[in-house]
């Protein structure tokens, strides 16, 4: 017994599989099956509107804008190299090591 009138066909050029739980994108409102929901995988064109990252510098507190299309370590890196604030006139690496016999210094206090 056939339900014609229940779900809804993906809205993937290659896919157009019948779902019975079809899921509504959020970004572009094409309707997708369970295997092309995610914006990678419809390649939906409108995803950068909803996927958004601005990662906080981990020496500053500050946040970082991203521009599109960057790797935000990358982008951080810069603004440690370049813009940070907290770099200035203080040494990043004072927390030593807390392994026996290691000199070596952190920038961030680990306990072993």
């Amino acid at each position: 017994m056939e339900f014609p009138n229940l779900g809804q066909n993906c809205s993937k050029e290659t896919c157009k599989r019948l779902d019975f739980l079809p899921v509504k994108c959020d970004a572009c409102s094409g309707i997708f099956c369970s295997d092309h929901m995610s914006y990678s995988s419809h390649e939906c064109q409108s995803a950068y509107k909803k996927n958004v990252q601005v990662p906080m510098c981990p020496l500053c507190n500050k946040p970082v804008p991203i521009p599109r299309g960057q790797e935000p370590d990358f982008t951080v890196g810069q603004h440690i190299d370049n813009e940070c604030r907290f770099t200035e006139g203080r040494k990043v690496f004072t927390n030593r090591c807390m392994v026996t016999k290691c000199r070596g210094k952190e920038a961030v206090p680990f306990g072993v």
